[in-house]
């Protein structure tokens, strides 16, 4: 038994309490049957850790290498069905990893900027994906469209463990090296100075971020993988005066967002990753426009 099943086996009664109190005609079978518990679990694990590795990504002017890494990972998968491989995201975690490593490396050495760099990988695989898919891979099959878009149905025990694995080792590298990957993301000559490993944990930045955006792609899609990793974040930054708070707004908005998005995809048959990329952005929207107008609304009284 992996660590995903375990974790399901633990929450599995919990979840079925909550199901019975939660509104909806289709919704409250996420809470109640197997199959939606693996999916609620799954997504549940990387809105968390996602919105952790957001506010980092956000800080350090990489906001998009999530969506380019997710393009990656979908080179590999497509390269793996090609291949008729039985576990297409081990292919997409190697993918990701090469192409995340060699992003920072190309940023690092001055080479490319960041998001240049993000903009190769990203068509470059994308295409490579797509053009394999076309000559030898039949074209694009219900299950490609999956991980294009999302679909909890991909969410199966095996995938369930390796995404509870993920996320856990992903905690423990926050956990562990934090303060010192907040340290190199604010100033990094200052860092240096201090003798802390910049390029060290620059890489291994880097080869985290990867693993979390290819866990990503089976809940929410390969297109839609920065509805999740930044717009939780970037909602966070409108309320938050710290970066503690930041970090409690994150998971807040992180985890309203995939909750309404799964309530909406689930009630009006709509897809789920689409549906969380939808509801999280909205949700962006109402908390600028509403700063907005309050800080208009301060200006206006105090003059």
């Amino acid at each position: 038994m992996g660590i995903g099943v375990g974790i399901l086996e633990i929450v599995a009664p919990l979840l079925e309490s909550i199901g019975n109190i939660v509104p909806g005609d289709t919704f409250p079978f996420f809470f109640t049957w197997e199959p939606f518990q693996r999916s609620l679990i799954a997504a549940l694990m990387v809105t968390i850790v996602a919105g952790l590795f957001g506010l980092f990504l956000i800080m350090q002017n990489l906001s998009l290498i999530g969506d380019g890494l997710a393009h990656v990972s979908f080179g590999g998968i497509a390269i793996a069905m090609v291949l008729g491989a039985a576990s297409p995201m081990w292919y997409a975690l190697m993918f990701s990893v090469i192409a995340s490593v060699l992003i920072h490396e190309l940023q690092a050495r001055d080479i490319l900027t960041g998001d240049a760099s993000i903009a190769i990988f990203l068509t470059g695989m994308l295409a490579l994906g797509l053009v394999a898919l076309k000559v030898a891979g039949g074209g694009l099959t219900t299950d490609i469209e999956g991980y294009l878009f999302g679909t909890l149905l991909l969410v199966d025990a095996e995938s369930l463990d390796m995404i509870a694995t993920i996320s856990l080792l992903a905690l423990v590298f926050i956990l562990m090296i934090g303060p010192s990957l907040l340290a190199c993301t604010i100033d990094p000559m200052a860092a240096r100075v201090q003798g802390l490993p910049v390029r060290g944990i620059g890489i291994l930045f880097a080869i985290v971020t990867a693993t979390v955006v290819v866990a990503m792609v089976q809940v929410i899609g390969a297109l839609m993988v920065t509805a999740l990793l930044v717009t939780p974040a970037a909602t966070a930054n409108q309320v938050g005066h710290s970066f503690k708070s930041c970090l409690l707004w994150t998971q807040f908005f992180g985890l309203f967002s995939v909750l309404g998005g799964l309530y909406v995809s689930a009630e009006l048959g709509s897809g789920s990753g689409s549906s969380i990329a939808l509801f999280a952005a909205v949700l962006f929207a109402i908390v600028t426009i509403s700063k907005s107008l309050i800080n208009f609304s301060s200006k206006s009284n105090t003059n």
